[in-house]
């Protein structure tokens, strides 16, 4: 297991940065997640971590060794393509083999690596076969299984998943957690998969316009994102546009056009003063139904306009005045009210995050 460290990377390219000044600090065995839009940074990221670019400001370290401008294949380090990668021409076997074969490792240590590494993917009754006799799945894990193979520092994931269906999506993720656990192996894994990052990352980096906007586990980034683009860009949101009344620590009461709510500084070390204009964030899964009135604050009267009842759970559009919120409720129980008059939605300040506007 080993470190990465990463200081004020910038890459360039052309008149585009691609990059711009990125810090991070990946600690040995953590499966740690790069996620964005597309056009963020985060494949540069990678591919500068692999030696595929070479930055032009800032350092790459594993462990205390700098590998900023180190080629490839002096790095050791396993990567897994979007497109698989493998030869067509070579056997399962064949193509777990290349790399050590390449470090000119002895026959019979080749044997025993490459069939250690089929069965950790469970692929080892496929050696035999040629890659378009195998799903797009199995294609996958051989591709893990050869960047295993070599016994990297860490491994590097591009959009491992991307070309499979949902439930294989649903499938590997969990495998591929399994995997770098059980090999103790520092992991980076690019996604633009929200649940893929949410499901087994240990911590997560959210990048946009080739800028770090916020690291930490996926608790965290889902449950205090601290801008307004993380929360938009980590699951669904209500956004609130309102002012602050008030400010008490870590909290703040925020005055909106539907009405008052108190809540939690998204970024606690920016802290708005009275009359500052920010946006309040809801997660369509935390606000509750109820009949009884409103409360003085963080509750609303409105109705249910449209509603798509999916049985354990039914997502309904709540129409507040000219507001349209988006709230879903488990084991629901107002799925048919969209015609029986106003009900009350309210939320725990806990989940109101209140985020500056820039």
């Amino acid at each position: 297991m080993i470190s990465i460290k990463i200081r004020q990377l910038t890459k360039r390219f052309g008149a585009i940065t691609a990059l711009h000044g990125i810090d991070l600090a990946i600690e040995p065995g953590e499966l740690f997640f790069v996620l964005g839009p597309s056009g963020c940074g985060k494949t540069t990221l990678l591919r500068s971590l692999a030696g595929f670019h070479v930055p032009e400001e800032g350092r790459i370290l594993f462990d205390e060794e700098e590998v900023t401008r180190l080629a490839p294949h002096k790095r050791n380090t396993g990567m897994v393509f979007q497109s698989y990668a493998l030869w067509p021409h070579l056997t399962v076997a064949e193509n777990v083999a290349f790399g050590l074969e390449e470090r000119r490792v002895p026959r019979g240590e080749i044997d025993h690596r490459v069939a250690e590494a089929l069965e950790s993917v469970q692929m080892g009754a496929f050696a035999g076969r040629k890659p378009n006799g195998l799903s797009g799945g199995q294609q996958q894990r051989v591709a893990l299984a050869r960047a295993l193979v070599i016994r990297p520092r860490c491994l590097l994931l591009d959009e491992p998943l991307s070309n499979l269906d949902a439930k294989l999506r649903l499938d590997l993720r969990t495998e591929i957690r399994r995997v770098c656990k059980e090999f103790k192996l520092t992991t980076v894994y690019v996604t633009h998969d929200q649940k893929e990052a949410l499901s087994i990352a240990d911590r997560m980096a959210i990048l946009e316009g080739g800028r770090v906007l916020q690291i930490g586990t996926p608790r965290e980034i889902y449950r205090r994102p601290t801008t307004k683009a993380v929360a938009d860009f980590i699951g669904e949101t209500d956004f609130i546009s309102g002012k602050i009344i008030a400010t008490n620590g870590a909290r703040a009461t925020v005055e909106t056009a539907i009405g008052r709510f108190e809540g939690v500084l998204g970024d606690a070390t920016v802290k708005p003063s009275a009359g500052a204009t920010v946006t309040v964030s809801i997660r369509p899964e935390c606000w509750k139904l109820g009949r009884e009135p409103a409360g003085a604050q963080n509750s609303v009267r409105g109705r249910i306009g449209e509603a798509v009842y999916l049985g354990e759970v039914a997502q309904y559009d709540f129409i507040v005045g000219s507001t349209l919120l988006k709230i879903v409720e488990m084991n629901p129980r107002f799925a048919g009210a969209s015609a029986s008059g106003e009900l009350t939605a309210s939320v725990d300040p806990e989940d109101v995050v209140v985020l500056a506007d820039s």
